[in-house]
């Protein structure tokens, strides 16, 4: 493949919509329609389930099933409690992270459409100088303008309705690309750049592929555990964020050494297959890829568990996009280490495909 830029108009224009549309745990469809639209040229039919996930189909029939995917879902917060006097309290849906809270703007979603809030703050005047309070779950609170408990359930915020930041795509100093759920539609993206260049180079492959755009992987794994269940793969390739451990305030030590800019991440861990993890590495050293290595201890907190685990065994493996400021509204991730994500999950298929017998994954 050659090494000029594999993003093209059309996918910056459908990773900007892709990004900017809100798609929370247990509420992805909309953003699952926008992907399967932008994918629906280059496979051959899709497959759904009941909590959401979208699959793209190229060769359905082939009995040998590879795998590659990504999640759908970004963190978000629901309402829990709604004062007298019509503020908002809320819990965690995914690991939203109570400190960036304060003086952010909301989305609220509702049967009605969308409500506009704040979580406020008490102004640096008022505060305790002495012992500051830091934010914590139990006292940031949303303010939609409202006096009362009445006004807040009349546009239609109730118990239950989920809430998400409205901040949206934007590219720094060219080549960075900074946006809330980038952890990880970025994922959805990049499958779907794999497919659609299997589809421009008309490459026949011998197996089928699904490229999977899971669900609810921030709240335990939980769109991956069951649609493997589905497909039952024979391999998967999965790809999720990492840190970039270079920004202050982080322990290379404790996290390792990642650094945006530098190439795709290739995890060694107990879920991810020894031979299938080679064959990756093969594939990035045969066609000039750069790359990073990172090493879990247990699991890999990503949907590659879910995949490796499921179905008396799955040969499995991770390649993560290096990405600062994980789970905040400013997720920064390189252009560079996104294409060559894709060139490496691409160039990784076709080794496959050259794999007589697939026996790779059977030692």
């Amino acid at each position: 493949m050659s090494n000029n830029s594999i993003l093209n108009e059309k996918s910056i224009s459908f990773l900007t919509t892709y990004l900017n549309n809100a798609s929370p745990t247990g509420f992805e469809s909309k953003g699952q329609e926008l992907w399967m639209e932008y994918l629906k040229p280059y496979v051959d039919t899709f497959i759904t389930d009941t909590y959401g996930t979208a699959v793209g189909v190229i060769n359905p029939d082939a009995p040998y099933k590879v795998v590659i995917e990504g999640h759908a879902d970004e963190i978000s917060w629901y309402v829990n409690y709604i004062t007298d006097d019509g503020l908002i309290y809320v819990i965690r849906n995914g690991g939203s992270d109570h400190q960036i809270a304060p003086s952010k703007r909301v989305n609220i979603h509702t049967k009605n459409g969308i409500v506009k809030g704040v979580f406020g703050w008490p102004a640096i005047h008022t505060r305790n100088r002495d012992k500051e309070e830091n934010p914590k779950l139990d006292n940031i609170f949303i303010d939609l303008g409202c006096e009362t408990k009445a006004e807040v359930e009349k546009m239609g915020v109730h118990v239950g309705c989920v809430i998400t930041y409205p901040d949206e795509f934007l590219i720094l100093n060219e080549n960075k690309f900074v946006c809330r759920a980038i952890d990880n539609r970025m994922g959805g993206f990049m499958i779907a750049e794999v497919a659609r260049l299997l589809f421009e180079n008309k490459i026949k492959l011998p197996f089928g592929l699904y490229i999977t755009n899971s669900v609810q992987e921030e709240v335990g794994l939980r769109g991956a555990e069951m649609i493997t269940k589905t497909i039952k793969p024979n391999v998967a390739i999965v790809t999720d964020v990492c840190h970039d451990t270079t920004t202050p305030m982080i322990n290379k030590k404790i996290e390792g050494e990642i650094k945006m800019g530098k190439g795709p991440v290739i995890t060694y861990a107990p879920a991810v297959q020894n031979n299938l993890r080679e064959l990756i590495l093969d594939c990035a050293e045969a066609n000039n890829i750069p790359f990073q290595r990172l090493a879990s201890s247990r699991v890999t907190g990503t949907d590659t568990d879910a995949f490796a685990y499921s179905n008396g065994g799955v040969a499995s493996a991770l390649i993560s996009l290096p990405l600062r400021y994980m789970h905040t509204t400013v997720e920064m991730v390189h252009k560079e280490d996104v294409e060559n994500v894709i060139k490496l999950i691409y160039e990784s298929l076709l080794k496959i495909e050259n794999n007589e017998s697939f026996s790779y994954f059977k030692k």
